[in-house]
């Protein structure tokens, strides 16, 4: 068995969480969690701690919550922890190169992409929504640039076409807790090299917003179907339906129409037993397939539900859209 380390570990989501339960099943020594400040949570707006402030706590280790780790004093109080490395794994925090220099072996991060590909806020979105056909985690030496260090370890898995992006942030938070594991044992026995990130195939992950998740109809229903299953459990796609939103959980590309369309994209058609069935593509002549749904104070039902109760709701011939901007164009 390799020597314990001394590790630092900063996060502060779920994603996070699951890193810091496999750091403390492992030999190492976790001697201190850095965490975002507690935040309102809730109808009540109690403020809640993070996932990883929960879990630290369970295990009797000592939190940290800086608002900032640019000031001279939060960075004395890191130094005199003696770490030999920090884990660094969604923390919220920009790390200035003061800190990046405290621990002996510097600070490790642990990214949910191929990187170079999505750098950024959302890769595990991004990837899905572009169609990729795999992903992973890279662990990764920091710097002082947006996801641009040197590469340690990488761990691969696929995208499959049904996907989520709750389902594979879940399997990338699992997959990241086994990779950063074996990098810092690695580590430890030299057996890790620094890559330099090729310069060719960087792409940016920029944040998911809730003004994109709006679906437009006049785009291909492959292209539409990823980005639902990307924006699945957050922020959830949507289109206006009688001047309301529905929320659109989960759809797929029909593989080929058994109708001539001649529809405006956004028109609902007739109905298949198990999915409502809406034109799409800049002619209207693509179908996207949507298989789970959610009217305003309802909750996610299957279209099949959907059917049965509000069938009048989704009669063919409606259209689903804003304002029917398309009309006038």
């Amino acid at each position: 068995m390799t020597r314990p380390l001394r590790v630092v570990f900063a996060g502060t989501p779920t994603f996070a969480a699951e890193s810091l339960k496999a750091l403390l099943a492992s030999h190492h020594d976790i001697i201190a969690v850095y965490t975002q400040p507690d935040r309102p949570a809730g109808r009540g707006r109690k403020l809640t701690p993070s996932p990883v402030k929960a879990l630290a706590q369970e295990h009797g280790i000592d939190v940290h919550q800086p608002v900032t780790l640019k000031d001279a004093q939060a960075q004395q109080t890191l130094a005199a922890l003696g770490a030999d490395i920090m884990v660094v794994v969604a923390y919220g925090l920009l790390l200035p190169q003061a800190v990046l220099d405290i621990p002996r072996l510097g600070c490790l991060n642990i990214h949910a992409s191929l990187l170079p590909r999505w750098r950024g806020a959302a890769p595990i979105q991004r990837a899905i929504e572009a169609g990729d056909s795999e992903t992973g985690v890279t662990i990764m030496q920091m710097d002082a640039g947006l996801d641009t260090g040197d590469m340690l370890l990488i761990r691969r898995i696929p995208i499959e076409a049904t996907t989520t992006g709750g389902e594979l942030h879940d399997q990338l938070a699992q997959l990241g807790g086994e990779a950063i594991a074996e990098a810092l044992n690695a580590l430890t026995s030299d057996e890790l090299t620094a890559t330099p990130q090729p310069s060719d195939g960087v792409t940016y992950a920029s944040k998911l917003s809730k003004a994109e998740a709006e679906l437009d109809f006049t785009r291909a229903a492959k292209e539409l179907a990823a980005r639902i299953r990307a924006f699945n459990p957050w922020p959830v796609t949507w289109a206006l339906l009688d001047g309301q939103p529905l929320r659109v959980w989960l759809a797929e590309p029909e593989a080929e129409a058994t109708e001539d369309l001649a529809q405006l994209p956004g028109t609902l058609l007739k109905p298949a037993s198990d999915a409502l069935r809406i034109a799409c593509g800049s002619d209207g002549q693509d179908v996207l397939r949507v298989t789970q749904a959610q009217l305003p104070g309802g909750k996610p039902l299957a279209a099949r539900d959907l059917l049965n109760s509000r069938a009048e709701r989704f009669s063919p011939g409606i259209r689903l859209g804003h304002s029917h901007q398309e009309d006038t164009a």
